[in-house]
């Protein structure tokens, strides 16, 4: 019987010379109030804590190897309102340790249910950017009674599907023999084609986490419309006008035509790396949306 695949470093050399980079990225964040790791059925998911203000709390969602590091340019505004819990996602690059397979949408919901549960957090503010918005969706639609309100930041196989030409670009960058350069040139394209810089932290993990984790998880599914109109939360759907994960414009109308309770925009001039590039301007208006949906 063939063993179940689990998300994996490719070397233990590999798995130190993340780590060194994660911690280095971690010094760049605010100093975490508190750092767990919680047991979920499918391995153990590392939460960083922010900020110590009371109501329901803003859980992020990172994007694909991104880590909790990726939310650098917008934990201190977070945090001065909010307590703020930054998971690294569970089968992806990161300080999580998946330990069972994960198959589908729902054994997705289940390990987010489970970090709740152990955190102690029963309702909460859920953000995501890209794949994380696509989890947070998720989590929208299979347990509403745990989401306040739900903010989606261009959101992956979410409000549209992925194009072919994304999954052909991907292919220098995950192939050994050409990943030195075909990973900056696929952050590049991502970026709107400017280049990031060689020091900034949150590349860095970026580019480490593809590079030396292999991810074993299935492809997100995409939500049918009944699934969009299901959703009860308050919603802000953010999606960038020049976001190369989907139609921006389709996107755009099919989170206002199908979402019930949504505050569809179009960011003309943002990429998809909106959470970093449009730091001012996300941490703003995720402010304002979620003040207005506890008010």
């Amino acid at each position: 019987m063939p063993r179940a695949r689990v998300g994996r470093f490719v070397t233990p050399a590999a798995e130190a010379e993340f780590i060194r980079i994660y911690q280095e990225g971690l010094t760049a964040l605010p100093p975490p109030t508190e750092t767990r790791d919680v047991p979920t059925p499918f391995g153990r998911v590392r939460v960083h804590r922010f900020g110590e203000a009371g109501g329901p709390p803003l859980v992020l969602l990172h994007g694909r190897a991104a880590t909790g590091i990726m939310w650098l340019p917008n934990l201190a505004a977070f945090a001065e309102h909010h307590t703020v819990y930054a998971l690294d996602l569970l089968g992806e690059g990161g300080l999580s340790v998946q330990t069972a397979p994960i198959t589908g949408p729902g054994d997705q919901a289940a390990w987010v249910t489970a970090v709740l549960d152990g955190i102690g957090v029963h309702t909460c503010h859920l953000v995501g950017v890209s794949i994380g918005g696509w989890l947070a969706c998720n989590q929208a639609i299979r347990t509403p009674a745990r989401v306040a309100s739900l903010t989606l930041l261009d959101p992956a196989a979410t409000l549209g599907r992925v194009p072919v030409g994304v999954v052909l670009r991907t292919i220098p960058a995950a192939l050994p023999f050409t990943a030195a350069w075909g990973l900056p040139a696929f952050l590049r394209w991502v970026n709107g084609g400017d280049p990031v810089p060689h020091d900034d932290p949150v590349a860095r993990v970026i580019i480490a986490g593809l590079r030396h984790y292999r991810t074993a998880l299935p492809p997100p599914a995409y939500p049918a419309d009944d699934d969009l109109r299901s959703i009860t939360a308050p919603t802000l759907a953010v999606v960038a006008g020049r976001s190369v994960i989907h139609d921006p414009r389709k996107a755009y109308e099919r989170a206002k035509a199908l979402i019930p309770h949504v505050q569809p925009e179009l960011w003309p001039h943002a990429t998809h790396s909106i959470a970093g590039q449009c730091a001012t301007e996300v941490n703003a208006r995720v402010l304002a949306f979620v003040g207005s949906a506890g008010a």
